[in-house]
């Protein structure tokens, strides 16, 4: 069966892995991680990322911090890499590990000429979840991080934010921000907010971007595990 008419569901998993031989453990699948998961079943797409210091978004890296970000062709596929030694395997070398199943309801632009569909109905009075991410130009680079300050400290501020963290596929130029908000309302108060609206303007205006997508989902089911 084609698996056109399936929709769009994402995985992203976060996770903070131990230091010595765990952390080596934890490199290594960020390095060859993107090879394993080409020829999983109901793959359409993956990105293995670093993060920054502290899951921040900046500059500095994280050693310890990655993500992963996967869209299957339907909720099957998503489901059964959740239910994988995938996740399983990477128990014994983590701090923490966190999951999260979204389906979008609004999305525009692309990740690596990749489009996500939108499929879901807009959530009524429920968790959503925020996802941006761009690929800066190399000219832009400098301006757009002179904005990141003020835009990251008024997102740790922001009212009704359960979680947000910075991502990359590349140091400096290929950054992503994935926030979970307690309501629509409270993540539009943070859009509509002045840094984060200042930022958005600027680096469209100035053409900061040569790829960007924005895309918003409901979020399915969440889970995880933290180290005793």
């Amino acid at each position: 069966m084609s698996v056109s008419h399936h929709p769009d569901i994402a995985v992203v998993v976060l996770m903070e892995y131990r230091t010595g031989l765990h952390l080596l453990w934890g490199w290594g699948r960020f390095l060859f991680g993107r090879f394993a998961l080409q020829r999983w079943p109901g793959l359409r797409f993956a990105k293995v990322m670093g993060s920054g210091h502290e899951g921040g978004f900046g500059l500095r890296p994280s050693l310890t911090r990655q993500g992963l970000f996967c869209v299957f062709a339907g909720h099957q596929a998503a489901d059964a890499f959740l239910d994988s030694p995938w996740l399983s395997r990477m128990e014994p070398h983590v701090k923490t590990c966190r999951w999260l199943k979204l389906e979008a309801y609004s999305s525009r632009g692309q990740w690596s000429g990749h489009e996500i569909r939108a499929s879901a109905e807009p959530p009524v009075d429920e968790p959503v979840v925020s996802l941006t991410r761009a690929s800066i130009r190399w000219s832009q680079t400098l301006r757009f991080w002179r904005m990141a300050p003020p835009a990251e400290q008024a997102l740790a501020q922001a009212g009704g934010c359960r979680l947000s963290v910075g991502l990359g596929e590349a140091p400096v130029v290929r950054q992503a921000t994935l926030s979970v908000w307690d309501s629509v309302a409270a993540m539009n108060a943070y859009a509509r907010s002045g840094a984060h609206q200042q930022a958005i303007r600027a680096a469209y205006d100035g053409r900061h971007f040569s790829e960007s997508m924005f895309v918003r989902w409901r979020l399915l089911a969440q889970g995880g595990r933290r180290a005793n």
